[in-house]
């Protein structure tokens, strides 16, 4: 598997006839070692011999979120003896899942996270600065680190916030790139202001954005991409990922979709029956993981809503590409009328100069209508500022949610409430 870095340049016939290989080469595998998919098999009198094409797929029954929540360890195909990492999601929705992996996964993960740094324009020349955690079972930050250690390029583990220390350490080790949460290398770039740093001077080029989408579905930048680049010239690459794919999909230089890497896994942008979106709609992603020992999937479906770009790229890539999520199945928000993603609220939220931080809080009203408490820090405590918020949410969504301004520890207690790995942006009460 990890010399197939080339799969993706090749025509996408040999990319199809590549991966039905490997689907087959994976049902058999599950069929005789995966508990769960061997009862969901029997339970639908499936033949996986008769599985040939990746069209026959819908033959085959989806997996979800919650078959993982309950029924964890019927997905593990080797003995625990096997399993050298224990990884879990971020429990962003739901309680969180256990993904384990065995050194052989380890070794896939890192193929992935190279293919991906070298997707981005990455080098041997290049030194990363990681503002991310390592720890707390965050299998990204593991990827990024064993990917760029493969790739020969320098790292440098500073780890989440704190913006003195990370302009400190840019300052004495001179990085070339950084890794970070979009909405963060926003507050590093106020804090560069407040200090009088010059960005552009610094030797920084440019920023793998994880976590936070930076563009549109038609790939322009969003509001926060565009405060990004707007004051700091550096070069943005998006990646999408999530810890049940052990695979990310990240933008080359054309920057129009994250690539699929073609060797590591099979997707399908199903609609609300399972089945396959007409080319261009908005589908659910379901990934189908592919050289995998541990925990392989199959059809499962993450819950994030994207589009998939087809035709070829112009840096030579014929792999698939996602747009950037448009929102996840169970973060819609159907508000008086008006149904909203939390990414399209972000970019409105972020774009309000007044605003500086928020959570998105939807809870169920007596009438069993989703109703929208915004939590808002914001940069004036005036009366003239609340009006200017309101008239601009009014204005923006044609309805008006309920606000409450809290402080900026408040916020952090609301983001983190169990020191958690990643910020809060949405409390789902419903």
């Amino acid at each position: 598997m990890h010399n197939n870095s080339n799969i993706a340049f090749q025509p996408a016939t040999v990319i199809q006839t590549f991966q039905e290989t490997k689907l087959k080469e994976l049902l058999a595998y599950l069929q005789q070692r995966s508990p769960f998919y061997q009862q969901l098999f029997a339970a639908g009198k499936i033949d996986v011999a008769a599985i040939n094409s990746l069209s026959d797929l819908a033959m085959l029954p989806t997996t979800g979120k919650e078959d993982l929540q309950t029924r964890n360890d019927e997905f593990l195909c080797v003995p625990k003896s096997n399993i050298i990492e224990y990884t879990s999601t971020s429990g962003t929705i739901g309680k969180p899942v256990t993904i384990a992996l065995s050194d052989h996964d380890l070794d896939r993960l890192a193929y992935n996270e190279y293919s991906s740094f070298i997707c981005a324009e990455g080098s041997s020349n290049d030194i990363y600065q990681l503002m991310l955690t390592l720890d707390r079972q965050f299998m990204a930050g593991m990827a990024y680190y064993t990917g760029i250690r493969k790739m020969g390029a320098g790292i440098i583990r500073v780890g989440p916030g704190v913006p003195s220390l990370q302009w400190e350490t840019i300052a004495r080790l001179q990085p070339t790139a950084i890794v970070a949460v979009p909405s963060f290398i926003v507050k590093l770039m106020q804090y560069a202001e407040q200090h009088k740093i010059d960005i552009n001077n610094t030797s920084v080029k440019k920023a793998i954005c994880i976590g936070e989408n930076i563009r549109h579905t038609d790939f322009s930048l969003n509001v926060l991409g565009k405060k990004i680049t707007g004051a700091w010239n550096i070069d943005l690459y998006s990646t999408y990922a999530s810890t049940e794919m052990q695979t990310a999909f990240t933008e080359c230089r054309a920057q129009q979709g994250g690539h699929l890497q073609p060797d590591l896994l099979i997707v399908e942008l199903l609609d609300d029956n399972d089945n396959p979106v007409a080319p261009g709609n908005p589908g659910e992603v379901t990934i189908t993981t592919l050289g995998l020992e541990a925990m392989p999937l199959l059809r499962y479906k993450t819950g994030d809503i994207c589009i998939a770009h087809h035709e070829p790229c112009s840096c030579g890539r014929n792999s698939l590409r996602l747009s950037p999520v448009i929102g996840r199945k169970k973060q819609m928000i159907k508000y008086k009328g008006t149904t909203l993603f939390l990414p399209a609220l972000s970019d409105i939220l972020n774009d309000m100069e007044d605003i500086v931080d928020f959570v998105v809080e939807v809870y169920a009203n007596d009438l069993g209508t989703d109703e929208i408490l915004l939590h808002l820090v914001r940069r004036h405590d005036t009366p003239e500022s609340d009006h200017k918020i309101r008239a601009y949410l009014q204005a923006r969504l044609r309805v008006s949610p309920h606000i409450t301004y809290i402080t900026r520890e408040q916020m952090v207690q609301l983001q983190f409430p169990d020191g958690g790995r990643k910020p809060l942006k949405f409390i789902d009460k419903r």
